[in-house]
C-alpha cells in the first residue's frame, strides 16, 4: 500500500546518539510532505481528467458508430434506390421498344394497305382511259362519218314541214 502524506507526517524514527541534525530532518520531511501531496493532487487531477477524456472518447466512440450505421443504412438505401431506378428504367425501355414494334408494325400495315390502294387505282385509271380513248375513238368515228355528209345533202323546206303539221293535226 502506498505511503500517504499524513504516514510520512507521522513518521517516528528511533534516536541514536550522534545522529542527524532533529530540525533539518522535520524541516525534510516536510517538503516531502508538500511536494508528495502536490504528486498526489495532480495524480488526482490527471486521473479526473483522464476520466473525462475516457468519457468524452465514449461519446465520440458512440457518434462514430451512430455515423457508421448511417452511413452503411444510406448506402443500403442509395443501392435500393438505384436498384429501383434501374429496373424502373428497363421496365420503361421494354414498354418503349414495345410501343416502336407496335408503331412499326402499324406503319406498315397502312404501307402495304396503300400500296395495293395505289395498284388498284392505277389499274381502274388504266381501265378508264381506255374506255375514254375508245369513246372519243367512237366519237371521232362518228365525226369522220359520212352520214354528215348525207345530213347536209338533205333538203327540206320548214313551209312543208309546217303544212304536214298542221295536216296532221287535222286528221
Amino acid at each position: 500500500m502506498p505511503l500517504t502524506p499524513v504516514d510520512i507526517h507521522n513518521k517516528e524514527f528511533s534516536k541514536r546518539m550522534s545522529g542527524y541534525d532533529r530540525d533539518e530532518v522535520n524541516e525534510f520531511l516536510d517538503q516531502v510532505i508538500k511536494d508528495y501531496e502536490l504528486l498526489i493532487r495532480e495524480k488526482k487531477e490527471l486521473e479526473d481528467q483522464l476520466a473525462a477524456m475516457n468519457e468524452r472518447l465514449g461519446h465520440f466512440n458512440n457518434i462514430e458508430e451512430t455515423l457508421n450505421k448511417s452511413i452503411v443504412v444510406a448506402q443500403e438505401a442509395a443501392e435500393e434506390v438505384k436498384g429501383n431506378a434501374l429496373k424502373e428504367a428497363k421496365l420503361i425501355i421494354r414498354e418503349a421498344e414495345k410501343n416502336a414494334d407496335r408503331i412499326v408494325n402499324e406503319a406498315l400495315s397502312k404501307a402495304r394497305k396503300i400500296a395495293l390502294e395505289i395498284e388498284e387505282l392505277k389499274k381502274q385509271s388504266k381501265v378508264f382511259r381506255t374506255r375514254f380513248r375508245m369513246l372519243i375513238e367512237a366519237q371521232l368515228d362518228l365525226l369522220q362519218s359520212d352520214d354528215w355528209d348525207k345530213l347536209m345533202e338533205f333538203e327540206l323546206d320548214a313551209t312543208e314541214l309546217t303544212s304536214l303539221e298542221e295536216a296532221e293535226e287535222v286528221e
